[in-house]
């Protein structure tokens, strides 16, 4: 972590968890797109939105569902059941409910230090072995 403020993430509101998650999410995608080859910022920007978009985290949220503890799935659950305050317009809305979900998990993996955890699962979702 780059801030060295302690915080109990069990105590932030899920949509805080998205927040914070939508970032390291977001981070693990560009730093493989980036790892995969020297390409023009442009093309990795439209790659990039294939894997973050609601519809791709819904996707991606599938294939590690079966592999999560109970507290984590307990946190992708307070994600998704937060009121949000507006429609997504590319996505529907169990799809955006979804995505919110899974940048809630990452961002309290984030927070409580899981950082090799936060690996295996994007390993999952982007079929690494």
């Amino acid at each position: 972590m780059f801030v060295k403020k302690n915080v109990n993430p069990k105590l932030l509101s899920p949509l805080n968890l998205a927040f914070i998650g939508d970032c390291v999410y977001e981070m693990l995608v560009r730093e493989t797109l980036v790892k995969a080859a020297n390409r023009p910022v442009n093309d990795l920007h439209h790659e990039s939105v294939g894997y973050v978009s609601a519809k791709a985290q819904t996707i991606a949220f599938d294939k590690i569902k079966d592999v999560l503890s109970e507290e984590e799935m307990s946190v992708f659950k307070r994600g998704r059941n937060a009121k949000v305050g507006h429609n997504p317009k590319s996505a529907s809305q169990g799809e955006y409910h979804t995505a919110t979900g899974l940048e809630a998990l990452f961002g309290y993996l984030y927070l409580t230090d899981q950082n090799d955890r936060i690996r295996d699962l994007f390993a999952i979702i982007t079929d690494e072995d």
